[in-house]
């Protein structure tokens, strides 16, 4: 069955007949649709009841302060240079780490506060953070 004359060549024929493809989607689609409600039936189970509390364990907070003329306090208590890095050491040995929270007087040096800061990074302290006063 040829459309054409005995003389032409055979052409190629360009077009994707769709009929098949659409068939094996529509065999398809009915699957699903009579497995997924099989698939979503499960037994019903009146479970217990109970309540419990999460526990959350805060690290505390060690809070360094660096007045205007350098001097650092460590929990409101005054510390010198010398003593500053062993008991950072010791805060930093507790389990869960506590956060060191430093405070810096604006009319301080940054140097003070830079040596604050390698103090607690070698004494092994994961997280420090800043403390500022808000704008009014």
């Amino acid at each position: 069955m040829s459309f054409g004359t005995q003389n032409e060549p055979d052409e190629v024929m360009n077009e994707i007949n769709m009929t098949p493809l659409v068939d094996v989607m529509l065999v398809l689609l009915i699957i699903f649709i009579i497995t997924v409600p099989v698939m979503k039936h499960a037994i019903n189970v009146d479970l217990p009841r109970a309540t419990n509390q999460v526990q959350v364990t805060k690290p505390e907070t060690v809070l360094l302060s660096v007045n205007a003329q350098g001097d650092y306090y460590l929990n409101e208590a005054k510390v010198d240079d010398a003593h500053l890095a062993t008991l950072l050491q010791a805060e930093a040995a507790k389990n869960p780490q506590p956060d060191l929270h430093i405070r810096g007087d604006k009319a301080v040096r940054y140097e003070r506060v830079a040596q604050a800061m390698a103090a607690a990074q070698q004494a092994g302290v994961k997280k420090i953070g800043f403390i500022t006063e808000p704008k009014n």
